[in-house]
């Protein structure tokens, strides 16, 4: 037995990759087992435990299923993993890999591991836990009913809701509003300077603080009310939520003093999480399902449009189009530049020009956001077809992008967007061969084409069917090759690499000033 050991990492999943591949349930083996020797035959609950790394046959046991699959016992135990490894999660965007020799991933050792990983790249538990939560939200295809629920409850589908509206469900709630006065200034994200602007924060337990220049911004006041409503509602008011301020990477808000650089403190994913419940409320409450959805049909999902008839931001109008509209292969980008990310949903599985945590040193600059995040003034929306090449797959997208700036006037690029081969291929399309004609076309003019007739035609169509109004609108603009990173460049000749770019006050201890000057009657 100490033989099998030694030698039995990679027995379960292969045992387990073997009987998927020829189609078996956990049953069948267990039947064919007894067919060659009822004796030894392991039971379906014992299959399994062998199949997760928790059990290890048996010399004899092994001989047995090595016969029901036609191997040599040795082939179990050769150390060779011949593992497959899915591209997509069924479902989401998440590229998945096996987590084996499955004793190396049990919960004690990913406990121990796992700070000290994030000690040696530098990376905040605060991006870890957002990374882990989109993780989650493309595994979920941005698709949470309790929290929908909850917020239809709370608003009774109310459309469009007024600030009057939000500040009356506030009252309900037993919510109270304080007005303070901050203008912008300089904080800390990571290891960088942002300006920044306090916009409102919790203070348990029924305290909703508002800087007052949000008056004037009845966009971003709506969804900070409704943002607060929701952490009363979700979570008792207990005050365990983010300051709302502009300029943060992975997840909205700069460091609030909750986050411990190279470690993970044990409210970084509480935060984090939190956050991330309170945004999606805050959607679902100012833009409700069935209702929003409605609304999308007859604007022909038009941002722009959108947002001034609602009186919501742009942010807000894109993110709850990834989570109501009947097409579920969405994107959503909001980047700063030079290029950090503030959130990102992936449900298509678009391969990213970032890092896992941050901007890589050589993204490609040809994507929509990149380019808008590199003009300085005066950029209108538009909209872009895309050939990205990732390996060998060739992926076609259509984003529409638009240029805007926070509360504390800093730059950065909304961009929302679809992945269109499965709408292609849903009305039975050669999407493969309409994918390989643009980016010929693009290739023989140096990386950017107008869309070959045919295949405009096709995608022209696929807007009709979608009717995502901006799909159409693209087709007037060239279509451009795109890639994850510059080094890998598919153009001839190829693009120049884009270059990533260092105390300022921390949000936390504006917080506290505004606090303390109640406090003085000030």
């Amino acid at each position: 037995m100490s033989g099998l050991l030694r030698k039995s990492h990679f027995l379960g999943p292969k045992i387990r990759g073997l009987r998927k591949r020829n189609g078996l349930t956990l049953q069948d083996v267990s039947a064919r087992c007894i067919q060659l020797n009822a004796a030894l035959a392991p039971s379906v609950s014992y299959l399994s435990m062998i199949e997760t790394g928790q059990r290890i046959p048996s010399q004899e046991l092994l001989e047995l299923l090595a016969a029901v699959f036609q191997k040599e016992p040795r082939w179990f135990l050769d150390g060779n993993p011949e593992v497959d490894i899915p591209r997509r999660a069924k479902g989401g965007g998440v590229t998945r890999v096996p987590l084996e020799p499955g004793f190396l991933f049990s919960r004690e050792l990913l406990e121990a591991a796992i700070p000290e990983l994030l000690s040696q790249t530098g990376t905040t538990g605060r991006q870890f836990a957002h990374l882990l939560i989109r993780s989650y939200q493309e595994k979920a295809q941005n698709d949470f009913p309790d929290l929908e629920r909850s917020a239809e409850q709370v608003g009774s589908r109310q459309f469009p809701l007024s600030v009057d509206g939000l500040l009356g469900l506030c009252r309900r709630n037993g919510l109270e509003i304080h007005w303070f006065d901050k203008r912008p200034v300089l904080a800390r994200d990571n290891d960088r300077k942002v300006r920044s602007m306090v916009r409102s924060f919790f203070e348990s337990p029924s305290s909703v603080y508002v800087n007052r220049q949000l008056q004037k911004d009845t966009a971003r006041l709506k969804f900070d009310l409704a943002s607060h409503i929701a952490h009363k509602v979700l979570h008792g008011g207990d005050g365990l939520k983010s300051a709302h301020a502009t300029g943060g990477e992975m997840g909205g808000s700069p460091d609030d003093g909750h986050q411990s650089p190279g470690g993970m403190d044990t409210q970084d994913v509480l935060y984090a999480w939190r956050d991330f419940e309170c945004s999606f409320f805050a959607g679902a409450l100012l833009c409700p399902r069935q209702p929003y959805r409605r609304f999308l049909a007859r604007e022909s999902y038009r941002v722009e449009p959108a947002g001034r008839k609602l009186e919501l931001t742009p942010s807000v109008i894109m993110r709850r189009m990834t989570a109501v509209s009947p097409y579920r292969h969405w994107h959503f980008f909001d980047a700063y530049p030079p290029g950090f990310l503030r959130a990102v949903y992936r449900g298509n599985g678009i391969p990213l020009p970032w890092g896992n945590m941050a901007m890589v040193t050589d993204p490609c600059p040809r994507w929509a956001v990149f380019r808008m995040l590199d003009v300085h003034r005066g950029a209108s929306p538009s909209s872009q077809i895309s050939i990205l090449q990732d390996g060998e797959r060739a992926l076609l997208y259509c984003c529409h992008s638009l240029r805007t700036r926070d509360m504390a006037g800093n730059p950065h690029v909304l961009s929302v967007g679809v992945d269109l081969v499965p709408a292609l291929e849903s009305q039975g399309i050669d999407a493969a061969e309409l994918v390989r004609s643009v980016a010929d076309a693009c290739r023989r003019r140096g990386g950017e084409a107008a869309v070959p007739a045919a295949a405009a035609r096709s995608l022209r169509a696929i807007g009709k069917v979608l009717n995502i109004a901006w799909i159409s609108e693209a087709l007037a603009n060239p279509a451009s090759l795109i890639c994850p990173r510059s080094t890998a460049c598919p153009r001839n000749p190829r693009c120049e690499a884009r270059q990533a770019s260092a105390p300022g006050t921390q949000i936390n201890e504006v917080r506290q000033e505004i606090l303390h000057r109640e406090a003085r009657g000030d």
